[in-house]
């Protein structure tokens, strides 16, 4: 009787007794919650195990049932368009928040040496997306070189036609199975949000945060007012939907998204929301992926245009309008060209203080508040990639807005009724 009507909860709720849980258990047992950590790894480790099969799949079925290449263009360019428009604006409200909060002046410097870091050049990072061995980039998780592999595979198909049927069907079941795998794994959820939230919670407590919270909040005021406003706005306007409805939908997606701090570790529960707000099956998993890998307005538009003004805060130094210039272009670019690399954060942030000459030594003091910043980066990050999918599916007759607007929430543990695919051509 009582497992019945947990299975009845919406899944957003339970995520979200999770995630309380979990943090109150932080507060109330300290350091000690931390032994809770390992329930929140295995769930980032079963969420892992789906990413590669599942990115391989959903994006050669998505290529293959786009059907024509001037449909698949252009919803790839109005894709990435709407990336760099949402990454632009992202780094200009990054700049306004930074620069009216006075975020570091009264902070004590200390001598601090940083390792030397290596930061691949654009050309490099173009070179490094080309999978030379595509079985070893899928055993090794490189998820851009998959990427390039999968879309590679679904245009020849499609050129090939007839004769490349057989594999075509081959990847079309083995998506649906990885799609079947993916909600049995998301039943892990809330265990998983809540050992994550309680070690979080455990190993940095509150009072720690107290001197860098100028900064901290600043990150959250920026993300939240993009997410908001910027988000909720082209919901709004450019599609003409409710954005109460669409961050209702969104909420799940947006709550795993921040306690495992992964765009990558998100994409099933995204995938997930995308679907339950009308996005076609065909298009969610063309751009869910492809947004994890290059949409990155809270990593590479909020943070580095904050943090690059907190560093210059903290040594005194005096940023003129170029600089602001400099530090909003490159925010914007980095994103997308440090795409892939391990610590992509960090890098992006790296680029921008080299720009503008600001020491690199500046981001050891918020290093070891990385985690809590991460959690609300990541949270833009998926947010942002729900929003184009939904806007751009919108425009190009790929959601069902009958679909959207639908209240009722599947349970994880049945099988999801696919979402008929309209024709994108004109």
């Amino acid at each position: 009787m009582m497992w019945q009507t947990i299975k009845q909860i919406p899944f957003w709720q339970k995520v979200l007794a999770g995630f309380i849980l979990g943090a109150g258990v932080g507060v109330i047992f300290g350091e000690s919650a931390t032994v809770l950590k390992p329930l929140g790894d295995i769930f980032i480790s079963a969420i892992k195990m789906l990413v590669a099969p599942l990115i391989l799949c959903a994006i050669v079925v998505s290529i293959t049932s786009l059907g024509s290449q001037t449909s698949l263009k252009r919803l790839s360019f109005k894709t990435l368009a709407m990336f760099m428009f949402t990454g632009t604006i992202a780094s200009l409200i990054g700049l306004t928040v930074g620069s009216l909060i006075d975020m570091g002046g009264s902070m004590e410097l200390v001598t601090t040496e940083v390792r030397e870091r290596n930061i691949p050049g654009f050309s490099q990072v173009l070179l490094d997306i080309i999978p030379v061995n595509p079985f070893a980039s899928l055993a090794e998780g490189k998820v851009l070189q998959i990427i390039v592999f999968a879309v590679l595979v679904g245009i020849a198909i499609n050129k090939v036609g007839e004769k490349a049927a057989p594999l075509k069907h081959a990847f079309e079941a083995g998506a649906e199975v990885m799609f079947q795998l993916t909600r049995m794994v998301l039943q892990l959820t809330p265990i998983g949000v809540f050992g994550l939230m309680a070690w979080v919670v455990g190993e940095y407590g509150l009072s720690m945060l107290l001197p860098l919270g100028k900064f901290i909040a600043a990150i959250y005021i920026a993300a939240l007012i993009h997410i908001i406003f910027v988000y909720g706005g082209l919901i709004k306007f450019a599609a003409k939907l409710s954005p109460l409805q669409f961050f209702r939908k969104a909420m799940p997606a947006q709550i795993v998204a921040f306690s495992t701090a992964s765009s990558f570790g998100t994409l099933p529960a995204s995938t997930r929301c995308t679907e339950s707000m009308g996005v076609s099956k065909q298009y969610s998993s063309f751009v869910l992926p492809l947004g994890a890998t290059m949409n990155m307005d809270g990593c590479g538009g909020i943070y580095p245009a904050i943090a690059a003004i907190f560093i210059a805060q903290i040594y005194g130094i005096q940023l003129d309008m170029t600089d602001y210039m400099l530090i909003a272009v490159t925010a914007t670019v980095a994103s997308v060209g440090t795409a892939g690399v391990p610590g992509s954060a960090m890098v992006m942030l790296s680029v921008t203080l080299g720009v503008v000459g600001l020491p690199l030594e500046g981001i050891a003091f918020i290093a070891a508040i990385d985690r809590i910043i991460d959690m609300i980066r990541t949270s833009t990050n998926v947010t942002g990639d729900m929003m184009t999918a939904v806007v751009i599916g919108k425009s190009e007759g790929l959601l069902d807005e009958q679909q959207f607007y639908n209240n009722q929430e599947a349970d994880i543990n049945e099988n999801a009724t696919a979402t008929q695919t309209k024709s994108a051509s004109e």
